[in-house]
């Protein structure tokens, strides 16, 4: 068993030498999605299992994406109900007492909801999210008028809100603008 898995580890060496030789020219630029993409179609189906295990063990943000691909991407509206527990958990949390601190946290939330936006990818659920969070934003408590950068921040949100309702269904787009003129 120990000589076959030597043997196999060996030929992955090689396979990543070679790899890496083809773009040695490139130095250390990342390679294009055209050329990601013949490479991976050239791996067996265990060496992109590995790579995939490998990119989840990389990065946290990297094992977050995977498990939304893999687990909750099939049912998007539980998803959108977990991110605005999550983001509706996070205000809570935050201290109203002071304007310093409750902008950070603020942003850290935003920051948060970005993510979860970036991984569905879908524009429905960045539409939905954001004015989740800018209605939670308002009924915080937290005086935006008082603060610039709490207002500017609010108001690219109504921004991306609008850009992202352009590409929506009609249907889609009138019930949300009705949620919109609520804020």
């Amino acid at each position: 068993m120990r000589v076959r898995n030597l043997a196999w580890c060996l030929k992955q060496e090689r396979h990543y030498e070679q790899a890496f030789y083809r773009h040695k020219s490139q130095s250390m630029k990342a390679a294009s999605i055209k050329e990601l993409k013949t490479e991976l179609e050239t791996l067996s189906s265990e060496q992109v299992f590995d790579l995939c295990l490998h990119l989840a063990k990389y990065k946290k943000e990297n094992k977050e994406l995977l498990t939304y691909l893999l687990f909750q991407a099939g049912d998007e509206k539980s998803y959108i109900s977990e991110v605005k527990d999550l983001i509706a958990e996070q205000f809570d949390g935050v201290n109203k007492s002071n304007l310093y601190l409750a902008k950070k946290m603020i942003r850290k939330i935003l920051r948060t909801s970005n993510k979860y936006i970036k991984y569905s990818g879908s524009k429905q659920t960045e539409v939905e999210l954001l004015i989740f969070f800018c209605k939670k934003l308002k009924n915080s408590g937290i005086p935006l008028h008082a603060n610039t950068a709490l207002g500017n921040m609010f108001q690219r949100q109504i921004q991306k809100i609008n850009k992202g309702m352009a590409s929506l269904h009609e249907d889609l787009q009138y019930d949300y603008s009705v949620e919109l003129k609520a804020l």
